[in-house]
């Protein structure tokens, strides 16, 4: 390297390996500065492109043999312009050129200049290569800004201490730091690859630099976002549970709490079809109460056919427990209600057909089935059944109570709102005891069906535990088959349709007799239909 002055002309654009060039110039003025460093020494420097070709590579090297006005290699006319040392250039190919020029001088390269160089940093603590040429000390980092005049600024930003553990060798203060304009005041990045775009994450090129990769889309539920101080996602990010990514993947938008509600045309439905039926059920009643005293009153077992209405008005006005926010304790008596009220339905179903039976067995001479005949036996078994069917809703309540809960995983765009069953075990138990009672009221009305006409009840109660026993068997695939308030508008569904079966099959064929027959309801009518 020469002794004397030098100058270095800067452009407007951002040439190839300008950052390099431009840390070697802070590092010359910053030694020639610091009397400390380099004492009675001046360095000079002079800067030649190979342009990557050998011929240009060369004549590089012998220009830096020669003079600075003139090409005459070796020729020495100022002893103050000596060549001491060579930097080689990034690429191999360029730089294996140079040594057989310059060994024939005796001017070595840059590795072997700095073995046992040492000197002292701002601090004025020693700094030193050693034999294998590694570095021993604390080394200042320096932040050097070229200003318009072309004069520097430099400030200390942190420090490199060698003998440090290795994860306090490098000590950075970013705040400090001042980049160039070009920089637009943040971190520089490599141009290797460009900014991954949001919704896309950096992915690792194999076999390329770690600062070269492919931006991959974020997986299905993640977004990434591009922000200032982080101009590439490194990896993906999950929307916190209560939102879900957009369509680009770039944003989280908050999910729509749902439920099946009285606003939304569902449930609406549901509810003025279930408050329909249970007005029908209600006039019903009150027609058979007037008609109390009627001979076909009579003839159908009062009782029973007021318990079996109650129970049915009562099922249709649970389907409203079923609409609406779910509440810790609508949640506990909705599916217990609903299976006390229909297992008191489907026994009174049952109790009516064995009462037909027996009826019809008790008229055959010498008979011991009339000792079974009467309303003893009927309240016995609508009690008994119903009390098994509480304790089963009792041992579900104090075992694994039902509770509110939100789904969050079932709907990308939707929380739903729903009773969490607590115990599936428990919820199959009550509808599995419930069928076994329909299926027992089915199996007894099938051989009752062919009985004289005067017992023809049991035609419409075999029909009517048909279509129970048909919605509660299709039942089951579909509530398994849906979620959310789906799952709660099948479940009601349900229940207005096999209580409709029963009310329809059971009571209107009565209430036609009485409203549009009433000649049929007298006692004479129905000796003679018997005989």
């Amino acid at each position: 390297m020469a002794i004397g002055k030098y100058s270095i002309s800067l452009s407007s654009s951002v040439t190839q390996n300008y950052q390099h060039v431009l840390a070697m110039v802070f590092a010359i003025k910053e030694i020639n500065e610091n009397p400390r460093l380099l004492p009675n020494v001046t360095l000079g420097f002079r800067i030649y492109d190979s342009y990557l070709n050998p011929r240009w590579t060369y004549q590089a090297t012998l220009h830096l043999l020669s003079p600075w006005n003139k090409f005459a290699p070796n020729y020495r006319c100022d002893t103050q312009d000596n060549l001491f040392a060579v930097i080689e250039g990034f690429f191999s190919a360029a730089s294996s050129l140079i040594p057989s020029v310059l060994g024939m001088y005796k001017i070595p390269q840059l590795h072997h200049f700095l073995s046992d160089v040492s000197f002292n940093n701002t601090a004025g603590e020693k700094v030193s290569l050693v034999q294998n040429e590694e570095l021993e000390g604390i080394i200042d980092v320096v932040n050097w800004v070229s200003l318009p005049n072309q004069s520097f600024i430099k400030q200390k930003v942190g420090s490199i201490d060698l003998q440090a553990p290795a994860d306090r060798t490098v000590s950075i203060n970013e705040d400090i730091i001042l980049w160039g304009h070009w920089f637009k005041q943040r971190r520089p990045h490599s141009v290797c690859s460009k900014s991954c775009y949001p919704g896309y994450r950096k992915k690792k090129k194999e076999g390329e630099p770690f600062c070269c990769y492919d931006c991959a889309p974020c997986p299905e539920g993640k977004i990434s976002v591009q922000k200032v101080e982080m101009d590439h996602m490194v990896d993906c990010l999950e929307c916190t549970g209560d939102h879900y990514p957009n369509k680009e993947q770039n944003f989280c938008i908050p999910r729509v709490v749902s439920f099946l509600s009285y606003e939304e045309p569902l449930g609406i439905s549901l509810a003025l079809i279930s408050l329909l039926f249970s007005l029908i059920t209600a006039l019903i009643l009150g027609l058979f109460s007037k008609h109390h005293n009627t001979p076909i009153v009579k003839a159908n077992n009062r009782i029973l056919m007021y318990t079996l209405l109650l129970s049915l008005f009562l099922s249709f006005l649970s389907a409203f427990l079923f609409i609406g926010q779910p509440e810790k304790v609508i949640c506990l008596i909705r599916q217990t209600a609903f299976g006390i009220i229909f297992s008191m339905a489907v026994s009174s179903v049952l109790a009516k057909t064995v009462t037909i039976v027996l009826a019809f067995l008790a008229t055959k001479p010498g008979s011991h089935w009339r000792n079974w005949v009467g309303k003893r036996l009927a309240k016995y078994i609508v009690l008994s059944c119903t009390l098994t069917q509480a304790v089963i809703c009792g041992l579900w309540l104090a075992v694994s109570p039902p509770f509110p809960d939100a789904d969050m995983h079932s709907f990308t765009e939707e929380i739903m709102l729903t009773c969490n069953e607590g115990s599936a075990i428990m919820f199959y138990c009550v509808l599995g005891y419930m069928g076994f009672l329909a299926t027992a009221s089915f199996s007894v009305a099938i051989p009752a069906r062919k009985l004289p006409d005067s017992f023809n009840e049991a035609k419409f109660i075999t029909f009517s535990m048909l279509v129970f026993c048909s919605v509660w068997l299709s039942f089951v695939p579909t509530y398994l088959s849906t979620k959310g308030k789906y799952m709660v508008a099948v479940e009601i569904f349900s229940i207005l349709a096999s209580s409709a079966s029963l009310l329809g099959f059971i009571f209107l064929p009565k209430c036609y007799i009485i409203v549009l027959k009433p000649e049929l309801n007298h006692r004479n009518q129905l000796i003679q239909r018997k005989h």
